[in-house]
């Protein structure tokens, strides 16, 4: 017998921009519990963006929409070979992926502050550059690469 469904998590909108997505990323920058600095930290980033663009919200949000991978593949085995099938990302993974790149794009700078290198790499995402992109073409590649096997994808 299957088991019950998963309940949908909700998510409080956060105390400054409003944005349930916006509270999803702080929860993803905070490290060891320490939620107020991860506050902290992203909203410098945006304060940031806000001194060299115009919107931070709008700038975060086509950052998370140009990441958001539509492809990935998956391992599937099938008669004792390995195969890397090509399948849709789902909505809630492909948010979660968007935030791990970019913030592993923004800790692998080095030598600054995590506010700046988050509001660069936050700024790159959103004109389709930097490292986060690069790992979204990676993946899309890949799928691409594989598309012969998607026939095993069931």
């Amino acid at each position: 017998m299957r088991s019950p469904l998963k309940k949908k998590r909700t998510w409080k909108p956060d105390l400054k921009y409003g944005s349930e997505t916006l509270t999803r990323f702080i929860n993803a920058v905070m490290l060891d519990g320490k939620k107020d600095i991860a506050r902290g930290i992203v909203y410098d980033a945006l304060a940031k963006i806000k001194e060299s663009e115009s919107d931070p919200l709008e700038t975060f949000d086509t950052a998370i929409r140009n990441v958001s991978p539509l492809m990935e593949v998956r391992s599937r085995r099938v008669g004792g070979a390995n195969y890397q099938v090509p399948r849709e990302v789902p909505q809630a993974r492909r948010l979660a992926l968007s935030f791990h790149w970019l913030i592993t794009g923004a800790r692998s700078k080095k030598g600054r502050p995590m506010a700046e290198k988050l509001a660069e790499e936050l700024m790159l995402a959103a004109k389709n550059e930097g490292e986060a992109i690069k790992k979204k073409e990676d993946m899309h590649r890949m799928a691409a690469a594989n598309k012969a096997f998607a026939h095993f994808a069931w």
